[in-house]
């Protein structure tokens, strides 16, 4: 994949719920969408006064839970993503 996020922001592939759930129940647009996703690609770390990087708390293949309304939506490569900062993720799911 050719993208790579600029300061501390963080490239996520977003979960999907089910189409439909157990009661039959279709969703559509967002509902079928979740605040947590893998982490794909990870940014350098924002630029500090004294002209260092912060350190970036997660990495490639994390589990993640995030803001539900943060970040922006991208599609590349006919799947969706979401390029969120650092700040806008919340936990990172221990296995």
């Amino acid at each position: 994949m050719a993208i790579r996020p600029l300061g501390d922001h963080v490239l996520v592939r977003q979960k999907k719920e089910d189409e439909v759930t157990s009661f039959g129940l279709v969703l559509t647009g967002d509902k079928k969408k979740k605040p947590e996703g893998e982490v794909i690609v990870v940014g350098p770390g924002k630029i500090l006064e004294n002209g260092g990087r912060s350190q970036m708390d997660v990495k490639a293949g994390d589990h993640v839970i995030m803001k539900s309304w943060g970040g922006d939506d991208v599609e590349l490569e006919k799947e969706e993503y979401k390029i969120v900062s650092q700040d806008d993720i919340l936990a990172v799911v221990e296995k």
